[in-house]
């Protein structure tokens, strides 16, 4: 995911993702996106409720996106030479 904070407040929201289990690392970065979250969950559902109810619950958020990794195998991409 990729999140926008409040200026000032990245400690504060830092601070906050380092409580949710779910959250496995986060990274300040910069740009027109304030961090850089990595989140996993066992189900749609239960990535769903994470959203929902513990990263949206932190106030300081302004905007997220979100960004759903491919599993291997899922998808088959590849570039072809003469196409």
């Amino acid at each position: 995911m990729l999140l926008t904070v409040e200026t000032g407040s990245e400690k504060e929201v830092l601070n906050a993702l380092d409580e949710i289990t779910y959250v496995k690392e986060a990274y300040q970065i910069y740009g027109i996106y304030d961090f850089v979250i990595y989140v996993e969950a066992e189900t749609p559902q239960e990535l769903k409720d994470l959203i929902e109810k513990r990263i949206r619950g932190i106030i300081k958020i302004r905007t997220m996106l979100k960004l759903r990794c491919i599993k291997e195998g899922e998808v088959q991409v590849g570039i072809g030479k003469g196409i």
